[in-house]
């Protein structure tokens, strides 16, 4: 579905190519606003009753593998826009800039090599770069000129990948340094040989030493839509070049610190909390049957992501509530956990995500006990060493750590014990709706906390550190009211 302008603002709608598990929302969404979608699937094409184009796209907004939110790339005007759009689904969407989007060139200096590639310092974040990839041997201390192939959320244990290649990419027209020709990453060979044919009558001047390659999606496209994005892909070539030079060939570097050489795109993660994924929900139900959390469940895991498709492929329309269904009550909670987990006697991971987009493990535990109400309690043996934070009490080996955790409470408590019983103290982290996955528990910590001392006194803590947060621009101020608004409720139920 396409249109010239935002008939607001006069400004030209961004064209975005949207893939994954939050597709038919994200396309909803996005049209509601105003923002064109292009090269949209067979599914989507069959659920909306809308004209698709087939253009080249300036924005990609992609599901990430762990489907915990999405990324966004491509021209930074319109991947502004378009995460705006995204984050003001609900408070507990939060959004970062991506230190590496795809495309951007550095100047690394390889730090350590492993078996199948180099890590490489970029300056202000890692990269890997496999061996395949790389131009000549790597050791510790090279210097080497690379290019984010794809990138990585800060939530995640992954750094971006690299390559020596340099690759000016626009939507689904790519040219290659050093190379020459046409080619077409397509599997219908017949339509690769038409779109080769076809490249040789478009009236577009190509950089000298700069080889085609066409995406797949542009075997749809006419005429006029592959001439501008061939000649958006050679104007992005001329710039890399200029920006990049000769001196110090491909693939090779003489930077004496690890920098970025050039940023021809933009690029920002979303992470949607549990708030988010339900608005996303009733998006989807404008279009089609969604079964109550269906974004939720699919987070999940694959196997999850399947049940739900299945579900609504057979229930159909009549089978869900309807489009003002309460997500706590109406979400089958206990129907998802006990087909999928988690559920007593499981192990998961408890990861605390931060408002500046990292994320960290708190450690594995046992799910000891598990209710349809979407408690899932977990037990933890400690070590010792320290104290506790917050509380100040020491913290001795053998102790417990008994966390009670809710589907969809903005806190949680843990309670402290010795081992032979003695309270050492309850700390309450104040978060976004809590998730409680298959394998692992999920929310983002909102700095502000509760704790009660083994005296009984009750004290509120951080409160500066969610101010700063706020300040920063790291924490949406709906999340932080609501924060606060918490802090204080637990302030006076503990205080009791």
């Amino acid at each position: 579905m396409s249109g010239d302008s935002d008939s607001e603002s006069g400004e030209t709608s961004p064209r975005v190519r949207v893939r994954g598990i939050y597709t038919t929302a994200v396309t909803r969404l996005l049209l509601d606003a105003g923002v064109d979608v292009v090269q949209a699937s067979e599914p989507i094409r069959e659920r909306f009753d809308a004209e698709f184009d087939d253009d080249a796209h300036e924005v990609t907004v992609a599901t990430t593998r762990d489907r915990q939110g999405v990324g966004i790339d491509g021209d930074a005007d319109a991947v502004g826009r378009v995460a705006a759009e995204l984050r003001g689904l609900a408070r507990d969407a939060f959004a970062w800039a991506d230190p590496t989007p795809p495309g951007a060139v550095f100047d690394a200096r390889v730090t350590e090599t492993l078996g199948s590639g180099a890590v490489c310092d970029l300056g202000s974040a890692e990269g890997f770069l496999p061996y395949g990839d790389a131009d000549d041997d790597l050791e510790t201390g090279d210097s080497v000129r690379v290019q984010v192939r794809e990138s990585a959320p800060s939530w995640v244990d992954r750094r971006a990948r690299l390559g020596t290649e340099i690759r000016a990419r626009v939507g689904f027209a790519t040219l290659v340094r050093g190379s020459d020709g046409v080619s077409v990453d397509t599997r219908d060979d017949t339509a690769g040989r038409e779109l080769a044919g076809m490249t040789d009558l478009l009236s577009i001047t190509v950089p000298d030493g700069w080889g085609i390659e066409w995406s797949h999606a542009a075997t749809r496209a006419d005429m006029g839509a592959l001439a501008a994005a061939l000649e958006r892909a050679a104007a992005r070539a001329d710039d890399l070049a200029a920006a990049l030079g000769d001196e110090t060939g491909e693939g090779t570097s003489e930077a004496e610190t690890p920098r970025a050489v050039a940023t021809p795109a933009a690029g920002r993660w979303l992470w949607f909390g549990r708030e988010s994924r339900f608005a996303l929900d009733e998006h989807r139900r404008n279009v089609t049957a969604t079964m109550p959390g269906h974004h939720r469940t699919k987070a999940a895991s694959d196997a999850a992501s399947a049940g739900v498709d299945l579900a609504e492929a057979l229930c159909g329309e009549s089978g869900f509530a309807s489009a003002d269904a309460d997500a706590d009550t109406d979400f089958p909670f206990a129907v998802v956990a006990r087909q999928f987990g988690p559920v007593e006697g499981d192990t998961v991971e408890i990861t605390h995500g931060k408002p500046d987009g990292r994320a960290f493990s708190l450690g594995s535990a046992e799910v000891t006990e598990w209710d349809v109400d979407g408690t899932v309690s977990v037990t933890r043996t400690l070590s010792g060493g320290g104290t506790y934070d917050g509380l100040g009490t020491s913290r001795e080996a053998g102790d417990t750590a008994l966390t009670k955790f809710r589907e969809g409470r903005w806190w949680y408590p843990t309670v402290y014990r010795s081992a032979d019983g003695e309270l050492r103290g309850t700390y309450v982290n104040v978060c976004t709706p809590v998730e409680c996955f298959p394998d692992e528990i999920r929310y983002i910590d909102l700095h502000v906390d509760v704790v009660k001392h083994p005296d009984g006194t009750v004290e509120r803590v951080d409160d500066d550190e969610l101010d700063a947060a706020v300040e920063a621009g790291a924490v949406p101020e709906s999340a932080a009211e609501k924060a606060r608004s918490v802090a204080a409720s637990l302030v006076r139920a503990l205080s009791e």
